[in-house]
């Protein structure tokens, strides 16, 4: 019903936050109706007898129960329940138009889905342009690149990107190479979440023990030394 006959509303109430506010409001009060077609029945406690109240003198004994009177409240509960609705709210089916197409909806997301496009091409360009000793033009985009690792396909992007370096026996790099890669890996596991935990920071794992830079001869620097801080 709301793909049929409330986009116009919804792109009219764009912008203001009241209107989007009270349209969300209306909206959670028909999914409550919907989970609560009954209000609650309230339940008539019967109050416990106070400690020591069998020690009192003057106790009144139980009265004895009419057994006809009885039988004629339960009878009176049983006729009411017999004549009540039924307890499950009974399904009133209806044909919904199928509203405007889909693609009307989709052209809003299209600019969101090619400005993701754009950052992972950023992050993929900037890689090449470290591993090609291009430095002056990886520095350009670099404030990009990091911008990009908020989202996690930027952060997917770069372990795929860096993986098939690594497999092209190219993770052994020079002072700046190493440098950039780095900050990139540090900037990608500070804005991982728990959710990243077995995905983007267990891809990084092997990745940190395979890139490194020679300090002197002999002494190598692997990469995990630099990014082992993250949680």
């Amino acid at each position: 019903q709301l793909v049929a006959y409330e986009v116009k509303r919804m792109r009219a109430e764009e912008g203001n936050k009241q209107k989007i506010l009270r349209h969300i409001k209306e909206l959670a009060e028909k999914l409550y109706k919907n989970e609560n077609p009954y209000p609650a029945v309230t339940m008539h406690k019967v109050q416990k007898p106070t400690e020591g109240c069998h020690l009192r003198l003057h106790q009144k004994p139980f009265p004895r129960l009419d057994e006809g009177m009885v039988q004629w409240i339960i009878d009176q509960a049983t006729a009411k329940l017999q004549t009540a609705p039924p307890a499950v709210k009974a399904e009133k089916k209806c044909m919904v138009p199928s509203g405007p197409p889909i693609a009307a909806i989709m052209e809003r997301n299209g600019n969101a889905l090619a400005n993701s496009a754009r950052r992972l091409e950023v992050v993929r360009n900037c890689i090449s342009y470290v591993f090609e000793n291009k430095m002056l033009e990886a520095k350009k985009l670099f404030p990009a690149v990091l911008r990009a690792m908020k989202g996690r396909a930027a952060r997917h992007c770069l372990t795929q990107e860096l993986n098939l370096h690594v497999q092209q026996n190219r993770a052994v790099l020079d002072h700046q190479q190493f440098d950039f890669i780095i900050r990139m890996m540090n900037c990608c596991l500070q804005d991982c979440t728990a959710m990243d935990e077995h995905g983007i920071a267990a891809a990084l794992l092997p990745l940190v023990t395979a890139f490194c830079r020679k300090l002197s001869p002999g002494i190598t620097q692997f990469a995990y030394s630099c990014v082992q801080e993250h949680v």
